[in-house]
């Protein structure tokens, strides 16, 4: 359970630079400590990047549709980001978004969801669901073909892509092709050996998730319940998936344990973990080698089971 030394290096880089750790911050204070862009690699260029506006749960949401070809009815990704249920935007994955659309050849949608404390559970959840749901329903005018619709995301991300996948299953549609889950947080209620082995000094934190959790969930919120914790429920008929873990993250033993469980399921799913990767290297290709290793296997993913 070593680091990789370029973990290692961007943590011992991170400490260098001081600061309050993220429990004791409140989330202005952390939104306002984003990661350079450059961290999420080259800015590659798109045959088109457009931001809109779509109907949301709670009003409008912003989307960004990456299109990496003129090409009609494309396979589509709706993208979630990380961040917790607190921090991110548009702009936090902006460039591996980027890189997905071109390697996977998916015209990608990311989009910006609510964030708490502002907007508490369940509004990250309805925001993912309406904006998936509109567009399968809206398919054409984002060049997509509605047949051909998958869903992704990572760390909170992650949970709002299986989230959606459960509602999809339990509500009639829309119909989802394949889920792209990359170290999912799909149990809140996890106590897991790698939640104690990695507690501290990997970047995310038991100290952090704990911060998340309260800002994200009023205490009267089940924390066991299937739109907060999607390994709490039955998982059959849901799309296949690929589940993507770092070894070096509290979040890997329940990202592991759900793609048992879809597997145990009848699910085609595979469980791809990264050693000696820490919790975000998917968001840093520009610092971490591994995170442009894993771009690139998660849109062959996409490539073989959309196009």
């Amino acid at each position: 359970m070593a680091l990789h030394p370029q973990c290692r290096t961007f943590l011992d880089q991170l400490a260098a630079m001081g600061g309050k750790p993220l429990h004791e911050l409140t989330p202005d204070e952390a939104r306002g400590r984003a990661m350079p862009p450059e961290l999420g690699g080259d800015e590659q260029p798109v045959h088109s990047v457009a931001d809109r506006k779509i109907p949301g749960d709670g009003g409008l949401l912003g989307v960004r549709v990456y299109r990496p070809s003129a090409a009609a009815a494309l396979p589509g990704l709706v993208y979630f980001h990380g961040g917790g249920f607190v921090l991110g935007g548009l702009d936090m994955n902006d460039r591996p978004c980027r890189a997905l659309a071109n390697q996977s050849g998916c015209v990608v949608i990311s989009v910006d969801y609510r964030l708490a404390p502002e907007h508490p559970f369940p509004a990250a959840a309805d925001d993912a669901y309406a904006a998936t749901s509109f567009v399968a329903e809206n398919a054409a005018s984002f060049g997509v073909d509605r047949a051909r619709l998958a869903v992704a995301g990572d760390s909170a991300g992650g949970n709002l892509a299986a989230v959606v996948a459960l509602r999809a299953r339990d509500s009639g549609g829309p119909a989802l092709a394949f889920q792209l889950l990359v170290y999912p947080l799909v149990d809140f209620t996890d106590e897991s050996p790698s939640m104690r082995d990695f507690a501290d000094g990997h970047f995310l934190t038991a100290a952090g998730l704990h911060w998340f959790a309260g800002h994200y969930l009023p205490p009267s919120v089940d924390r066991r319940q299937p739109w907060v914790s999607p390994l709490h429920t039955n998982l059959k008929g849901l799309p296949p998936a690929l589940v993507m873990t770092a070894e070096c993250d509290p979040l890997r033993d329940q990202g592991e344990t759900f793609a048992k469980r879809l597997q145990d399921a009848g699910v085609p799913a595979e469980l791809k973990r990264y050693d000696g990767m820490f919790h975000p290297f998917f968001s840093l290709p520009g610092a971490i080698d591994g995170g442009k290793a894993a771009i690139a296997d998660a849109a062959a993913a996409l490539r073989k089971a959309l196009h």
